[in-house]
């Protein structure tokens, strides 16, 4: 996987690495620090690309963020596509959840799913919640899901 930083640099190290590095630099600069994880995807002719995104919070200074863009021409529908948005963001969050329970930073899995039953994304947002939450990560769906449906979503090409 290639993961880059909001400015197109590439990041050389394996992602946990990376982000254990940004973790120390951040708390060690006096820092408090959250960190929310999201994917958002885009339609286009036959191609669905994803974007997956770590986004660190530095309380009351801002933030930044890891990117991770993929590009399939597997056919979905909106209800599997919402789930694989979502399976995107749990791969990263497990893979990554022993380093924020050792450095105690807080961790929320944000998936690009409306709350509200009149969308259709509306469909999905049972089965990510359970996934979500049957992972014991904490959960935020539109509008407090900002890490996918603001973050990520300005990350697909």
């Amino acid at each position: 996987m290639i993961w880059r930083t909001f400015s197109g640099e590439h990041i050389k190290l394996p992602i946990k690495k990376a982000v254990e590095e940004a973790i120390i630099r951040e708390t060690s600069a006096g820092y408090h620090l959250k960190v929310c994880i999201g994917t958002d995807s885009q339609v286009r002719s036959t191609d669905t690309e994803f974007a997956t995104v770590i986004v660190f919070l530095r309380e009351k200074h801002g933030g930044f963020m890891y990117i991770h863009n993929e590009r399939t021409q597997q056919p979905y529908t909106i209800k599997e596509r919402m789930l694989v948005e979502v399976a995107k963001s749990i791969e990263i969050a497990y893979e990554l959840c022993d380093l924020f329970n050792n450095y105690d930073v807080d961790m929320e899995v944000h998936a690009d799913i409306n709350t509200n039953p009149q969308f259709k994304s509306n469909e999905a947002l049972r089965e990510a919640m359970g996934y979500i939450l049957g992972m014991g990560f904490a959960f935020k769906a539109k509008p407090d899901a900002f890490a996918s449906s603001c973050c990520a979503d300005k990350m697909v090409n």
